[in-house]
C-alpha cells in the first residue's frame, strides 16, 4: 500500500518518531512517503495516512490542524492513524489529552490515537518557549520510548495487511 506519514514537529523529536513509524511500515513492504503537513497538497494518492504532531501550549501544531481542515473529507475515506507527543517527565506530564486531539480524531475517522512521551531540550527553545517551560516547571530530558513507537507502527502494519487481504 502507498502510505503517507506526515508529522508536525517544531524541534525534531516528534519528526524522529514519525521516521520510526515510516521505517516500520517500509519494512512491512509498504511504499511510504514522509512529508511535512504544510507540503501535503492532497492525500488522495495514498491508501492510508499516519499523522503525528507535537503538542504546544496544549494544542496540536498548526500545520497538522491546517492539513486536516484542508483534507478532512479525503482523510475520512482512507485508513488514518494519529499520534501526538508532548508529555515529559517521569511520569510523563501533563496527563490530559488536548481537546483538538479528540476533534481531529473524530474529523478524520482515525482508527487509533496514540500518545508518546516527548523530548524537552531547553537549549533549543526560543525565549517564549523557555518562559512557558519555566511557568509549567516541565522536566527537561528525552523521555521518548521509541520501542513503543515501533510497536504501534507494527500494529498499523498489521492493520494494513488485513485491509489488503480484505480488498
Amino acid at each position: 500500500m502507498r502510505v503517507l506519514v506526515t508529522v508536525a514537529s517544531r524541534h525534531g523529536a516528534t519528526r524522529e518518531m514519525g521516521a520510526e513509524v515510516a521505517s516500520q511500515l517500509r519494512a512491512a513492504g509498504h511504499d511510504v512517503d514522509e512529508l511535512e503537513p504544510d507540503d501535503v497538497e492532497h492525500v488522495e494518492p495514498y491508501d492510508a495516512v499516519v499523522m503525528g504532531s507535537a503538542v504546544y501550549v496544549g494544542r496540536l501544531a498548526l500545520g497538522l490542524r491546517d492539513l486536516v481542515e484542508r483534507q478532512a473529507g479525503q482523510l475520512r475515506q482512507r485508513p488514518t492513524w494519529l499520534f501526538w507527543s508532548g508529555p515529559v517527565g517521569d511520569p510523563p506530564m501533563p496527563e490530559t489529552v488536548p481537546d483538538d486531539v479528540t476533534d481531529i480524531a473524530r474529523t478524520t475517522g482515525a482508527r487509533d490515537v496514540a500518545v508518546f512521551a516527548g523530548r524537552l531540550d531547553r537549549d533549543g527553545l526560543n525565549i517564549s518557549e523557555r518562559a512557558l517551560v519555566a511557568l509549567t516547571r516541565a522536566d527537561a530530558g528525552d523521555f521518548r520510548d521509541l520501542d513503543a513507537v515501533r510497536a504501534w507502527a507494527q500494529k498499523i502494519a498489521g492493520a494494513l495487511r488485513s485491509i489488503e487481504r480484505d480488498a
